[in-house]
């Protein structure tokens, strides 16, 4: 998932000037003391939550702003008994970043090792102690370390609970400007090229707007395979570097953000496709351009990819409809 860069420590981006609740102007109007009693209130919930036994937090983290670092999460890391967190030495410049003061056992939970600690963390749950769970930026379990801790605590039985916080995921849809109503998250592409258009060949007939993560050193490589498997005229979104100095979202087509891509895009980036739109045609009614393509010598498989390609199909369904003809 998108990492927090260290540039990003400035204390230009962080709360100084945000009041906090406690802070409130009492001689305001009416909705300045609700506000000021809602956030205590929020904070004494917390406080009995803690109080009341073991569990386990999961607790989103800036993606690059630490503005974006809420009241709630800081609390939730000063007043835990133990961190779980991807790097432990991210976690404690964080904390520096921050200004948190915290007396908590710290801990590392990564890809290698979150199956061995997940028993561990599942104990120190039963015996009353709360756990937050942290990864490097944004929330845990998405994309990043969290799930199988997650999974291991709710089939014992323990409570899970969540501090909300900044996704790019949402993020990036929400300023792609494509549809947004129903959406779907297919986080990393694969590495290889194969892997990878076997999958958007899986998805080339999506209807919903995907959401995808990918590397700033494969971009170029994959934005060649959406062209070849996708086509060149679906929308399109790229967004780099979110909530960071340097954010840019570049909107077009495939073909024309193929093009922007092919030197390459720097920044961590999350990509945003709109779905397939209705296909008025059947693979069955292409069967005749198949057999022509396959008596001059083409194989059946690639005739059909080349059709499914021409008229926005999925070269699967073309492929099955020739082996099933009548």
């Amino acid at each position: 998932m998108p990492e927090m860069s260290a540039a990003v420590g400035s204390r230009d981006h962080a709360t100084d000037e945000a009041d906090t609740p406690d802070e409130a102007d009492t001689t305001g109007d009416a909705d300045s003391i609700g506000e000021a009693r809602d956030g205590r209130d929020s904070a004494d919930a917390d406080q009995a939550s803690a109080s009341a036994g073991g569990k386990l937090v999961l607790v989103g983290t800036p993606i690059g702003n630490l503005g974006d670092a809420s009241q709630r999460m800081q609390r939730a890391i000063t007043s835990a008994d133990v961190i779980a967190a991807e790097d432990t030495r991210r976690f404690l410049s964080l904390t520096q970043r921050l200004e948190l003061t915290h007396t908590n056992r710290v801990i590392s939970v990564f890809d290698h090792n979150e199956q061995s600690r997940a028993p561990e963390l599942v104990e120190l749950i039963r015996a009353g102690q709360t756990v937050v769970l942290l990864s490097d930026a944004g929330m845990p379990a998405v994309s990043d370390p969290g799930y199988r801790v997650v999974k291991a605590c709710a089939e014992a039985g323990l409570p899970i609970t969540s501090t909300p916080g900044p996704s790019a995921v949402l993020m990036a849809l929400a300023v792609s400007g494509l549809p947004s109503d129903r959406f779907s998250f297919e986080g990393f592409l694969p590495r290889k090229s194969g892997a990878r258009k076997n999958l958007l060949e899986e998805l080339r007939g999506e209807k919903r707007t995907m959401v995808f993560f990918e590397s700033p050193h494969r971009i170029a490589d994959t934005m060649g395979d959406f062209l070849e498997v996708i086509g060149p005229d679906r929308p399109m979104s790229i967004s780099r570097e979110l909530t960071k100095t340097y954010e840019e979202t570049l909107r077009g087509t495939v073909s024309s953000l193929h093009e922007l891509a092919a030197d390459g895009l720097r920044g961590e980036l999350t990509l945003v496709l709109a779905g397939a739109t209705a296909v008025e045609t059947a693979p069955e009614d292409h069967l005749g351009a198949v057999g022509e393509l396959v008596e001059s010598g083409v194989r059946a498989k690639d005739a059909a990819g080349q059709v499914a390609k021409q008229f926005g199909l999925s070269k699967r369904e073309v492929y099955e409809a020739w082996l099933h003809r009548e």
